[in-house]
């Protein structure tokens, strides 16, 4: 019987992926506005391999992207974080039926969690400004434990806050080799989220669209 469902947090309560692309176009537009000698397709190109390097949550991308193009330029610099952050903002919703969905879990009376790679006040941050940060009993993101995903570590963390056997519990995300393999070696049931995965990988269910999971649970 599960008792307890534990997310993944980018790319499967939150279309993170559509969130990056537009704040990264909206930023590269602005610091060209500002006097950076770039065409727009280039800068992506390069803030992108950037990304790739330092990792998709790297917060001083901006300073990276500008010494990898010459020097840094603070009105340029300026002109680009606050037009991300802009950006971010607007983009920064979940996917359809999360709410409503969250909320039927909660009374069905199952516990639920988050399980993310996220830095630790990010995740926070974007919980809150989604306001469902109270649907969840427990937060572990990166920085709570010293591992990422697969690492048995954080789903662990998890299963002891909820107080639930790894049998009890249903892992939802997108990212097949962290997510659900990772959950899988603890025992967990897992599901994959079709819907936000740049892969295709197989679970105990699969959903296409995040209401979905009333039927499994």
């Amino acid at each position: 019987m599960i008792k307890a469902v534990i997310f993944d947090l980018d790319n499967t309560l939150i279309d993170f992926m559509k969130m990056k692309r537009k704040s990264v176009s909206g930023a590269v537009r602005a610091m060209i506005n500002a006097g950076l000698r770039l065409n727009q397709a280039k800068a992506e190109k390069i803030m992108y391999s950037l990304y790739d390097e330092y990792g998709i949550e790297y917060s001083r991308i901006f300073q990276k992207f500008l010494l990898k193009v010459g020097k840094i330029d603070y009105r340029i610099l300026s002109a680009g974080i606050v037009a991300y952050r802009k950006v971010q903002l607007g983009f920064l919703e979940p996917y359809p039926k999360v709410v409503p969905t969250l909320l039927k879990l909660k009374q069905k009376g199952l516990k639920l969690a988050i399980v993310s790679d996220a830095p630790r006040l990010k995740a926070w941050m974007r919980l809150t400004e989604l306001g469902i940060a109270d649907f969840f009993e427990t937060v572990v993101a990166f920085g709570d434990v010293a591992e990422k995903k697969p690492s048995r570590l954080p789903f662990e963390k998890a299963l002891k806050q909820l107080n639930v056997h790894p049998s009890e519990a249903l892992m939802v995300g997108d990212n097949y080799s962290r997510d659900i393999l990772g959950a899988r070696k603890l025992g967990m049931k897992t599901c994959f989220a079709k819907y936000g995965a740049l892969e295709d990988g197989k679970a105990d269910f699969v959903i296409k669209k995040f209401e979905e999971i009333l039927r499994i649970v």
